[in-house]
């Protein structure tokens, strides 16, 4: 007589563990609690507010998160983890030196004006870092992988132009970064023709990093 046999539990699906359910909240949570971040800043925003902007309570968002500033590290934390990843595609697609800045630029300019809130967020984190030790460590650590993401840029340049950067990683993040926290404002302050200018701003500074005369002066 057959025997019927057992029925197995495929050995592809894995049980989530508490932890991972754990996880698994305080990322939908960072995710709801980033557009009042955005809004508000750091100052402004407090773990009551955000849970009141949110789906969730205030005793939920507290349980997952110990304060203010460990949600707000989390969030940003969270957040640039997938900006740091935006310009693959650009370094990946570009055949040419110019083609990679006009690619770079215009990503620049897209992301300025959708994600506005997040980079303010982001400047008023990386500030406040100046008079809050216990932000400094997570600060320093965005910092470096947003420096390693231009970096990938500028070294696809130099692949493209044949010849090797005239400045540390460290000072070709500086300059692009400061040029777009200054577009930053301006947008935020209402400016309709900082998109182009950061653009061309961008032009004009890629030949810059490797010592090259810019085109026109």
């Amino acid at each position: 007589m057959p025997t019927s046999t057992p029925t197995s539990t495929p050995t592809s699906t894995a049980r989530r563990t508490p932890a991972d359910k754990h996880d698994e909240r305080r990322r939908a949570l960072a995710d709801s609690a980033l557009r009042t971040l955005g809004e508000l800043g750091y100052a402004r925003a407090s773990l009551r507010e955000i849970a009141n902007n949110s789906e969730f309570s205030h005793g939920v968002v507290h349980y997952y998160f110990d304060d203010k500033l460990d949600l707000i590290v989390h969030c940003v934390q969270q957040y640039k983890a997938t900006c740091v990843r935006r310009y693959d595609d650009v370094v990946e697609h570009a055949s040419t030196p110019e083609g990679l800045v006009e690619a770079f630029a215009a990503k620049l300019v897209d992301t300025l004006v959708d994600e506005a809130p997040m980079h303010r967020l982001w400047y008023d984190l990386r500030a406040q870092s100046m008079f809050e030790e216990s932000l400094r460590e997570a600060v320093l650590a965005i910092d470096q992988t947003l420096e390693d993401m231009i970096w990938r840029v500028v070294r696809r340049y130099a692949d493209l132009l044949g010849r090797e950067p005239a400045v540390p990683s460290g000072t070709a993040y500086g300059m692009l970064d400061g040029l777009f926290q200054r577009a930053l404002l301006a947008h935020l302050c209402g400016s309709g023709e900082v998109l182009t200018s950061l653009a061309a701003e961008v032009r004009r500074t890629m030949p810059l990093l490797f010592g090259a005369p810019v085109a026109g002066d």
